[in-house]
């Protein structure tokens, strides 16, 4: 069997014998209705589309409460080497805790397109799809520094200048090239849309408008377009920059479920390394569990997405949801396994849920520590997304993601992930700070971190952190107070939080020698 329009048309009671949901809409009819009328154009069509969004829109097209799917934009190779080659299908193999698999072809991509350099036919494609009155959303996952105009040095890279200055007829970059997209629009009779990040990062829809608007005002100035355009996109009734809150798990293609399909039958699935360095394959592998709270502000009116799972409420929730996820019930915990993985020796989260002082530790900051601290947004239950946190996703056997690799950028993270509730405990009437103990000893473990040994006392490879040159000499010294008095790193002054002391005491004694970090762990959890 191969993932293709023929195989799928003429051998599909092998496909379901092997246990393959596949579509059960006319697909042909459906791509045909959305070349005609398009309503969702979707930037960035990597394993985070194809394993959510587009599977959503499949079970709705299934349903019969969609007769169209989605328009998918991403890079040449993709395009070349993935999508067209298999007709835009694709596989979903979403791997559940409780050992069970379920496979999927996916087949809601109606067109795929890209705007690469070199394919100007594709880029025209979508101009005309934006000048389109049937068009309601352009959704993005592009990754956070997908927004980003800027180089190193915080000024415009070259390219983005370029665009700047030569307005939207032949834009290079990439924000330039969405832009240049609503122009087309706005020309075309100032038609609203929503522009949608779905990017797991914090007010994701403020960084998308803020790098539309510096073109549009630019180009707005320098006469490059009509001098209202700026005002078309920095108005909400024309066009949305809703904010959202994502969280799904998807690594990259794992070489268990490529077995898998192999043995089902299916050829021709090998994953590509793209020339980005980016692992592709015709199939996706993921969690079961998925979030996505959007800010319902669509001037263009929007399909029925809720009857999907996805959750529609106001600005201001989504950015309770986003903090109770970020500083309460996954963020923190995933870096507590981070710290702790990598100085015990762990390269697998699922394993160190099997030791019992880790799940203790990361329960304690969960449940006793977070939740009476906890922002809750009405619209998800705190703690059933942390008992999912803790008894699904996190001890999911078949999930490979490593503490090495949360273990980057930590000292970044900690403000937010464990500094927002410290505070919380600060301004509160009935929490005392004094009772923290489980976040003081993620700080002190992430300081014995910080020393390169491990626990067994080995030399320990850290992950990648832009301020491992300034805090490991302190740390080797076993000179703290510097670290302590940094409210950039833990969102507080350790010393003005009362925490310092207990910090430094946790931090000696898993100083003492091998073995030290886990009979401390022990001790205190």
């Amino acid at each position: 069997m191969r993932l293709n329009e023929q195989s799928l048309q003429e051998e599909r009671a092998s496909w379901e014998a092997a246990g393959y949901r596949l579509p059960q809409y006319d697909r042909r009819a459906m791509a045909q209705a959305t070349r005609e009328n398009p309503f969702w154009v979707h930037f960035g069509a990597g394993n985070l589309f194809r394993a959510f969004q587009a599977n959503v829109a499949q079970d709705l097209l299934n349903k019969k409460i969609l007769d169209r799917g989605v328009i998918a934009v991403g890079d040449w190779e993709t395009m070349e080497k993935l999508s067209r080659p298999h007709d835009d299908y694709g596989a979903l193999v979403t791997l559940k805790a409780d050992g069970t698999i379920e496979k999927t072809i996916v087949g809601s991509v109606a067109e795929y397109l890209t705007i690469d350099p070199g394919y100007d036919g594709e880029y025209n494609r979508l101009r005309e799809i934006f000048t389109r009155e049937s068009l309601q959303m352009a959704t993005f996952t592009i990754t956070e520094k997908g927004y980003s105009l800027t180089g190193s040095d915080g000024s415009f890279t070259p390219e983005v200048q370029a665009d700047l200055e030569a307005g939207p007829e032949n834009p290079q970059s990439f924000m330039g090239k969405i832009t240049a997209l609503l122009y087309a629009r706005f020309k075309a009779g100032e038609k609203p849309l929503a522009m949608v990040s779905m990017d797991n990062c914090s007010h994701n829809g403020t960084r998308l408008y803020e790098a539309v608007s510096a073109f549009s005002i630019q180009w707005s100035q320098n006469g490059r377009t009509d001098p209202e355009f700026a005002r078309y996109t920095a108005d909400p009734e024309q066009v949305s920059f809703p904010w959202t809150m994502i969280d799904k798990i998807t690594p990259r293609p794992d070489a268990s479920v490529e077995a898998i399909l192999a043995k089902d039958g299916i050829e021709d699935l090998k994953p590509i390394v793209t020339s980005r360095n980016t692992y592709i394959a015709p199939f996706v592998n993921t969690e079961e569990c998925q979030y996505l709270v959007i800010e319902d502000a669509f001037p263009a009116g929007r399909p029925p997405l809720e009857q999907g799972g996805l959750i529609f409420t106001d600005r201001e929730t989504v950015d309770k949801v986003e903090k109770m996820k970020v500083c309460t019930c996954l963020n923190p915990l995933h870096t507590a396994l981070a710290v702790f993985g990598c100085l015990l020796g762990y390269d697998a989260i699922s394993d160190e849920m099997k030791n019992n002082a880790l799940r203790k530790l990361v329960e304690g900051i969960g449940y006793d520590e977070g939740l009476p601290a906890v922002v809750d947004p009405g619209v998800l239950d705190p703690k059933k997304f942390l008992d999912d946190v803790l008894n699904i996703r996190f001890p999911n056997p078949f999930m490979p993601d490593t503490p090495q690799r949360i273990a980057t950028d930590t000292s970044q993270k900690l403000a937010v992930r464990f500094g927002e509730t410290i505070k919380a405990y600060q301004d509160s009437d009935r929490l005392d700070v004094k009772s923290l103990r489980y976040i003081p000893l993620v700080f002190a473990g992430w300081l014995r971190y910080l020393t390169g040994v491990d626990d067994e006392g080995r030399a320990l490879q850290l992950s990648p952190d832009p301020m491992l040159d300034v805090l490991c000499p302190y740390v080797k010294e076993e000179n703290l107070k510097p670290i302590f008095e940094d409210a950039e790193i833990f969102g507080v002054n350790l010393y003005c939080a009362n925490m310092a002391d207990k910090v430094e005491e946790y931090f000696r004694e898993m100083m003492a020698g091998p073995g030290a970090v886990r009979r401390t762990l022990e001790k205190y959890v």
